[in-house]
């Protein structure tokens, strides 16, 4: 691994000591060295393109020209390097997110419009503050719930800290936001809630730093080993430092593991237990101002703050008369007799008590709010006694979740946010502000805010651009980047165009769900554009049918225009029974558009005409021959058929007009068929004249056997 530079005076780029460890990353391209070239580049989203280059076959020597040249590219993911959640996983959470996001943006709308026709703003923030209730709920559901391992029938008594799938951070950091900023119930029981928030995620603090999580389980793991558990002084402090932070259920299971529950020492031990016992009821007693109780079960709840109070007094009295009994001289184990007063002292909230039995400040803080100010003294009181925590138990290493509780408990919107972004990424912000808005006019205000230096957008606004940017870089995530542009109204719009244009359109299913998102918002303009490019797309890449198809579904006229006089250009040159068959599919999907190109519905009649000379075999079927020469005449005489087709029909028409038995034509068909060709003689000077691919003798030939069949028709006439 590099070393750290130790004097960045000198370098070229100052080095900042607060820059994390750099993390490595290991590359197996599978190249045999020499490497000439290296080559790095950006990739999509978070990704780095390294290219690796062998010498190529003028810079390698005689020696090495027949060993391998070329190169690989290898793709490297970047990443923090405790990527607690893979890619598969933040892709559920992304698709599953839309849904509440979506559906609170309707709603807020509704409410909006609902309280400017009322004009009443009590019940327009007592509506929007359920609804940002219902939205946190469904994010909190989406981000996990912690899964217990299976438990047997017969519960192990040693089993003090049950075994759980690992809680993550993004999880912990959305519980604590709406602790308090959504749930607006939770207000009167805020330190309660900070409670059972330790205890479901005590655990991850346990990556950076001692904390009473991984004190219980290295205790627990000793359990198994200890013949007398009351002598072990890690017993008595495992157990102050659980009750330390209210989780009474471990207490009172860890008490109930004392040796003198034993049987065969109940009646020696009978005062010890009896101590033990009594500590044990009066912590399964403690009251907890709460509606009901947690998963750690016990403690009497109370809802209102004087039945607290009483409950309080009369539980705190019960102990310092337990604290001055006389038995505490009849109890001759001196491990049980400190570690039981101790569990006294830190229920009468004894600081020294409480500080020794946590391992940092956060495990204090909580303390504090059970045993010493067990109410809610408003967010700038919790403030200070959490810097005052800090002093007296500073951690050692700074854990991410600490500067989000920080910030919010100094009611600074700006440093709640910067840690969510620096922490959890775009997703955790883009979707996070809807709870800092929910109760407070200031944030609102803040985050609202058009800013000149963002370009007239506000802080939201802007961090929903940056989100649905992360979103739109990966093919799987694309597709629900324009829920989150909708909802900007300055740039979103403007900027879901570029990514609708920024799709392949070669793939059909691509180009559905851009059609699909189009037709949802109603960016009909936009629709009618892709549709457009993708019909150019497929024409110029030989996908004749697709392009047609495309362009019809556009409407563009212009372009199927162009398309039918190719057609034109190129069936004039060769009307041949091939070429026709070729064009015949996309001729007849072009339909009416080919119309006002003029026409090529002539070619389906020609098609007939070709159908009956087929049947004309020597001059001996003539009723098919009488049917030739009509599918002709009319031919020549429908205005839809291009002059430049003329010579071909009677050129391919010989043979009914050199018919041995008799003239099929009579003197006015025939002098309509000579004035054609006249007028094709006329128009072959323009320079502008397309000529036909026929031999050239063909109008030679064709003017004879019409003077010659004139001349038989008048003959047979008289």
């Amino acid at each position: 691994m590099p070393g750290r530079v130790s004097d960045s005076g000198d370098s070229l780029v100052p080095f900042s000591p607060e820059v994390r460890d750099p993390i490595v990353y290991h590359l197996q391209h599978g190249l045999k060295p020499p490497i000439s070239r290296l080559s790095i580049s950006w990739s999509r989203g978070n990704c780095l393109r390294v290219s690796f280059f062998r010498p190529s076959s003028s810079e390698s020597d005689t020696e090495n020209s027949n060993k391998e040249i070329g190169g690989k590219v290898v793709e490297v993911k970047l990443s923090s390097g405790d990527e607690e959640i893979d890619d598969a996983q933040k892709r559920k959470i992304a698709y599953g997110s839309v849904s509440p996001f979506a559906l609170l943006q309707n709603r807020k709308n509704s409410i909006l419009a609902l309280s400017k026709m009322s004009m009443n703003s009590a019940s327009y923030h007592v509506e929007w503050w359920q609804q940002v209730t219902e939205y946190s709920k469904e994010i909190n559901s989406l981000l996990g719930n912690p899964k217990a391992a299976p438990t047997s029938v017969i519960e192990d008594p040693r089993t003090v800290v049950k075994t759980v799938e690992e809680p993550t951070c993004l999880k912990a950091a959305w519980e604590l936001m709406e602790i308090f900023y959504a749930d607006k119930q939770s207000h009167a029981w805020l330190p309660e809630c900070l409670v059972d928030w330790l205890a479901d995620y005590d655990s991850l603090l346990s990556a950076t730093e001692a904390t009473i999580h991984s004190k219980l389980v290295d205790l627990q793991k000793e359990l198994v080993n200890l013949q007398a558990i009351e002598d072990d002084p890690r017993y008595w402090e495992g157990i102050s430092s659980a009750l330390a932070v209210g989780w009474l259920d471990i207490v009172v299971k860890l008490l109930r593991l004392h040796g003198s529950y034993q049987v065969d020492q109940l009646g020696s031990r009978e005062t010890e237990n009896g101590l033990v016992e009594a500590v044990a009821v009066l912590v399964s007693k403690m009251p907890r101002m709460r509606p009901e109780l947690s998963r750690r079960g016990l403690g009497e709840c109370f809802k209102t703050k004087p039945d607290f109070m009483k409950a309080w007094e009369k539980w705190r009295g019960h102990i310092a008369k337990l604290d001055c009994s006389a038995f505490w001289l009849k109890c001759d184990h001196r491990q049980t007799r400190e570690g039981l007063r101790n569990l006294l002292q830190i229920m009468l909230g004894n600081t020294n008590s409480l500080t020794t039995a946590t391992c940092n400040w956060m495990e204090l803080y909580i303390s504090h709010f059970l045993y010493i100010r067990p109410f809610t003294m408003g967010l700038e009181g919790m403030y200070s006694l959490a810097q005052r925590c800090m002093q007296l138990r500073p951690m050692s290493n700074t854990h991410r979740l600490m500067g989000l509780i920080l910030g919010i408990l100094g009611e600074n919107t700006e440093v709640v946010l910067a840690e969510c972004s620096r922490e959890f990424g775009p997703w955790m912000v883009a979707h996070a502000i809807e709870l800092l808005t929910a109760g407070s006019n200031q944030a609102e205000m803040l985050l609202h805010e058009e800013r000149y230096n963002l370009g007239g957008i506000s802080i939201e606004e802007l961090h929903r651009l940056v989100y649905a940017q992360v979103l739109s870089s990966h093919a799987l995530t694309w597709q629900i980047a324009p829920i989150y542009l909708t909802s900007c109204m300055k740039q979103g719009m403007g900027l879901l165009e570029i990514l609708l244009y920024k799709q392949p359109v070669q793939h059909n299913r691509m180009l559905l769900k851009s059609l699909e998102i189009c037709r949802l918002y109603e960016l009909d303009s936009i629709s009618t554009n892709l549709m457009k490019i993708a019909g150019i797309y497929h024409w110029k890449h030989g996908r004749k049918g697709s392009g047609v198809f495309w362009l019809q579904q556009a409407r563009d006229e212009v372009r199927l225009n162009r398309i039918a006089q190719q057609l034109f250009d190129y069936v004039g040159k060769s009307i041949s029974d091939d070429s026709l068959k070729q064009w015949e599919g996309l001729i007849e999907l072009l339909g009416s558009e080919a119309k006002t190109a003029g026409g090529l519905e002539f070619l389906h009649k020609y098609r007939d005409l070709k159908k009956s000379l087929q049947k004309v075999q020597d001059g001996k079927a003539s009723d098919a021959a009488k049917q030739a020469v009509e599918s002709l005449i009319l031919l020549m005489k429908n205005p839809s058929t291009p002059q430049r087709f003329w010579l071909s029909l009677m050129h391919d028409s010989l043979k009914l007009l050199n018919w041995r038995e008799h003239p099929l034509l009579n003197v006015s068909q025939t002098n309509l068929l000579l004035n054609k060709l006249q007028e094709l003689s006329i128009a072959r000077l323009r320079p502008d004249f397309c000529e036909s691919n026929l031999p050239p003798q063909a109008l030679s030939t064709v003017r004879l056997a019409l003077a010659t069949n004139l001349g038989r028709a008048i003959l047979e006439e008289r």
